[in-house]
């Protein structure tokens, strides 16, 4: 309804998972860290609280993402079961035949002693068995009781199942029973979402607003941030729906920039009177007030929820080798973007012609194949794989270096070794080093991907290919090769002092994207950008250091609606994980 009077490609606040829209503050990195430290500490249990939207399917998407390829996973999301039925959902999950040849039914023994065999061998193999619960507030005590004699399942170096809950506030409250304390004492990592702070408030809307194409005006001042997270403190959806109806009552009175009389009336329309005047307080809605919000609902199509928030209930004091995960994995935390459309599209700014221009003749369906089916005598050479690279991007390459041939048109190779993980966040086609059973180099070319598939395109084939993650885990070491198209004048990582084209180039589109003055030509990177810079950066998970290299580029080539190929991507997780 605003969008258009805001110059805006599509509701900032909108309920929809889009993946760009994922915002992760300190506090969901320090969770993940958490839950990565367990799931490598070798059993036990590891605790994970936080209230209703506070974002803990969105660290448990993260978790998915970084899974070892060691370990195995076992995913149950709705666990109002019975001990018989947890441990046959358990049992499904790990994909364990638990019949016996003439047994009509399974026992919870039976389902034990198949667990317990089938730990034992993934043992053996030198894989880990991991055991996620999510909503675990919801699990029965006897049925807590059973998760603790799984995990004495043991050899005599170690446990063999770890098991991750993941729950409301009251999951604490549960495993500190006297009943359930042998449970609570094999808490090995523990952690309890908080609420966003002011500045990380600030800095959510401003990420939402600058993927929704901001740039020529700027509805929310930095005056007003303060008050939205005093409105709504910190709690990312209770951010969304304030906004999105300030952004509608701006829009109805035809101001460009959400006034405060604007904000406290939206509070009202959404929060009721009490929440707008003491946000402290929570009290039971009046009819009318009932009938507001559900007016306010329907009119905007508002509610959104991204990250969430909790109040913080004792955290303990940061574990030395959950801070050393904390380092290692230091701006490298990756969101799933798992989330996105069910059908192929292109992102908002996309151009037509060579870069969203179907290939003709691949079907609707992929053709299925392991990947014995799709490595072979064309995907030894790395070339075809670039000529095929080359055909979305609109070039035709051929022997002679493509990597030269892209940059004398302004587009440049990007390689990297962050595999998957890394893909999703840069959402792009990218070139896959592979290796058989013999260890030979094969190369194809990744065109989409969903939470439990790849489509492959390879050379001489007019059909994609479409294989399991899992599989294609068994010959892919990370390494992959992509394009993205640079600035004008563009040699080289971006830093301070630095003069030009491309300088000035950087410094309109950060101005546009921040809301700032119009840029003025000639200007050095000095610190004002840098500062910019480095909002961007953290907005968008990134290293903040203010440099504008490769992965920064191409993050604001996406804000900025800058015309490039994007991965076909899928829904399906969204589907599997409940949202919060």
């Amino acid at each position: 309804m605003y969008t258009q009077f805001f110059q805006l490609k599509q509701a900032p606040f909108s309920i929809a998972p889009d993946p760009r829209y994922l915002f992760m503050s300190e506090r969901h990195r320090e969770a993940l860290a958490h839950l990565l430290y367990g799931v490598g500490s070798g059993g036990g249990f590891v605790l994970l609280t936080g209230e209703i939207g506070a974002g803990k399917t969105t660290v448990c998407r993260c978790l998915l993402e970084q899974i070892p390829e060691n370990c195995h996973v076992a995913y149950i999301f709705n666990p109002k079961l019975s001990v018989g039925e947890l441990l046959q959902s358990i049992c499904e999950e790990f994909r364990i035949d638990t019949i016996a040849p003439g047994a009509a039914t399974a026992t919870i023994k039976t389902y034990v002693d198949a667990l317990n065999a089938y730990l034992l061998r993934s043992h053996a193999e030198g894989k880990n068995s991991v055991l996620i619960i999510d909503e675990a507030q919801n699990l029965a005590p006897d049925v807590l009781e059973q998760l603790r004699l799984l995990t004495n399942l043991e050899t005599n170096e170690r446990k063999l199942l770890q098991v991750i809950l993941i729950g409301q506030p009251e999951l604490r409250a549960m495993l500190a029973r006297p009943e359930l304390e042998q449970l609570g004492q094999r808490v090995i990592a523990r952690y309890h979402l908080d609420a966003l702070s002011p500045q990380e408030t600030a800095s959510y809307i401003l990420h939402r607003m600058s993927i929704s194409g901001a740039t020529a005006v700027r509805p929310f001042a930095a005056t007003l941030m303060p008050k939205i997270h005093r409105l709504t403190r910190g709690v990312p959806r209770r951010i969304n729906l304030l906004c999105d109806r300030a952004l509608l009552g701006a829009y109805a009175a035809s101001r460009t920039e959400v006034t405060p009389a604007i904000l406290a009336q939206a509070a009202r329309e959404v929060f009721g009177t009490d929440a707008a005047t003491s946000p402290g307080r929570r009290s039971a809605p009046t009819h009318r007030q009932r009938w507001r919000l559900g007016a306010a609902g329907a009119v905007g199509a508002l509610l959104s929820g991204a990250i969430g928030w909790a109040w913080q209930h004792g955290n303990a004091a940061p574990d030395p080798a959950i801070q050393a995960v904390l380092a290692a994995h230091a701006g490298s935390f990756k969101l799933s973007h798992s989330l996105a459309t069910d059908h192929p599209r292109q992102r908002p700014g996309a151009a037509s012609g060579a870069l969203s221009r179907p290939r003709t003749a691949t079907p609707q369906s992929p053709l299925a194949a392991d990947m014995g089916g799709v490595l072979g005598d064309t995907t030894r050479d790395e070339t075809s794989a670039f000529r095929l690279l080359g055909q979305l991007w609109g070039m035709a390459l051929g022997p002679e270096d493509p990597c030269a041939v892209a940059r004398s048109r302004n587009v440049h190779c990007h390689r990297s070794t962050g595999g998957l993980a890394e893909l999703r966040r840069l959402h792009r086609p990218a070139i896959l080093k592979l290796r058989d059973d013999k260890l030979a180099s094969h190369h194809v070319l990744l065109v989409g991907l969903s939470d439990t598939t790849a489509t492959l395109r390879t050379a001489g084939i007019e059909r994609d290919w479409q294989v399991g993650l899992k599989e294609l885990a068994q010959h892919f070491q990370g390494e992959f090769v992509t394009f993205w198209r640079a600035p004008p004048g563009y040699s080289g990582k971006i830093g301070p002092d630095d003069k030009g084209q491309t300088v000035d180039w950087l410094n309109g589109e950060l101005s546009r994207l921040h809301g700032g003055l119009e840029a003025v030509p000639g200007q050095p990177y000095g610190d004002a950008m840098a500062r910019q810079m480095r909002q961007f950066q953290k907005a968008h998970g990134l290293q903040a250091d203010g440099i504008a290299g490769a992965r920064t580029l191409m993050f604001l080539n996406d804000a900025a609606g800058i015309p490039e190929p994007r991965l076909h991507m899928n829904q399906a997780l969204a589907a599997a994980l409940p949202g919060e």
